[in-house]
């Protein structure tokens, strides 16, 4: 069969990529065209239709400004689609372009599956009722989004998260500090988010940090989307290491990290590494998001434990000072540490098991076999 991917951001070519593998093991004739970024490539051995550097935007301000840009790649995918004609198109996340192209692909009589479920239980709940009317298969990675969508009346699947996978799968490598020349001053891991809209409002204000932590060495976990000379403009001066493709190895290796909101959040949990969650993002976005979503948090581990399990420092609270506060607490504070690790515990507790992409991969062939 045919299956063609769509994802719109790093995190959702990670989760592609190991549901393309899954695919394969699944159906031995699979074939493949992609919306994704390197890691979808390289799974599928095809050259993405837009590469995800192409796709993300973040914040209400940001998509406002590239909406030429946005609809130029909707029509790039609606064309294509036409022409590939496949047994059905997989949508990861990105609900702003992917709800578009559900709503195509079903005028089309093309079967939809979407894989990670938008955020529609943080804002705009109504729609749901398109999702119910646009997505043939829902498949969701949040334990609490099964209750939400059952109160709408929609059956979903629960599939587990594939970042446990990810996890799992990853070999760790024992010589990280040697070949990156670390040495054993301990690493506090930096992840300044995907974006470039992240990284140039929140990389500046982290590169502050070493100066409050003059016996920890700090390192950048890199983006793959950008190149080493982007992330130095905004240390002005400072000498942190960036590293790309080991952002795991970053992790394993830290004692604490401050990381942006988004997937990053959730790994570092599953890692357990204790972290601080920060964001700032353009003030009229921010307005506008305080008045329409619906959520108590912004950080997937928090919102999937449903209380505090990892302090959250967002705009004005995201200085130098308050985000050097908190990793002192974590680093000195031993009841605070400990308490962090007792709420990863709670969280792995409720994320179960390795298997997403499998269990996904499966139902997804299952459906289109039966249709």
């Amino acid at each position: 069969m045919k299956y063609y991917l769509i994802a719109g951001e790093t995190s959702g070519d990670l989760h592609g990529a190991n549901l393309i593998k899954a695919l394969k093991a699944e159906d031995p004739h699979a074939t493949f065209r992609i919306v994704g970024g390197d890691l979808m490539q390289e799974a599928s051995g095809e050259k993405a239709l837009i590469h995800t550097a192409e796709m993300a935007f973040m914040g209400f301000v940001e998509v406002l400004k590239n909406l030429g840009k946005i609809a130029k790649n909707l029509k790039r995918v609606k064309n294509d689609l036409l022409q590939e004609k496949p047994d059905t198109v997989i949508l990861i996340d990105f609900p702003g372009f992917n709800l578009k192209i559900a709503d195509f692909a079903k005028k089309h009589g093309i079967k939809t599956c979407y894989y990670i479920s938008p955020k529609v239980w943080a804002w705009n709940q109504s729609r749901v009722k398109k999702i119910k009317r646009v997505v043939d298969h829902m498949f969701c990675i949040l334990p609490f989004e099964v209750d939400f969508y059952n109160k709408w009346r929609m059956h979903v699947d629960y599939i587990g998260n594939p970042l446990l996978d990810a996890v799992a799968s990853y070999r760790f490598n024992p010589a990280f500090r040697q070949l990156n020349g670390f040495g054993d001053k301990p690493i506090i891991a930096l992840l300044p988010g995907s974006r470039e809209m992240e990284i140039s409002r929140l990389l500046p204000i982290m590169a502050e940090l070493p100066y409050f932590f003059p016996v920890h060495q700090f390192v950048i976990a890199g983006a793959p989307n950008f190149e080493e000379a982007y992330y130095k403009q905004f240390l002005r001066g400072i000498d942190i290491p960036v590293v790309f493709n080991q952002t795991y190895d970053i992790l394993n290796n830290a004692e604490a990290a401050v990381v942006t909101s988004g997937t990053a959040t959730l790994e570092t949990g599953i890692l357990k590494v204790p972290q601080v969650v920060v964001y700032k993002a353009n003030a009229l976005s921010v307005r506008i998001a305080k008045l329409v979503i619906k959520v108590k948090f912004i950080s997937l581990v928090n919102l999937i434990n449903n209380f505090l399990s990892v302090r959250e420092l967002i705009q004005e609270d995201c200085t130098a000072f308050d985000i050097a506060h908190e990793l002192g607490e974590l680093i000195n504070n031993k009841a605070h540490r400990a308490s962090v690790m007792e709420n990863y515990d709670i969280l792995a507790e409720k994320l179960g098991s390795p298997g997403a992409s499998e269990r996904a991969a499966k139902l997804i062939v299952k459906y289109l076999v039966n249709n």
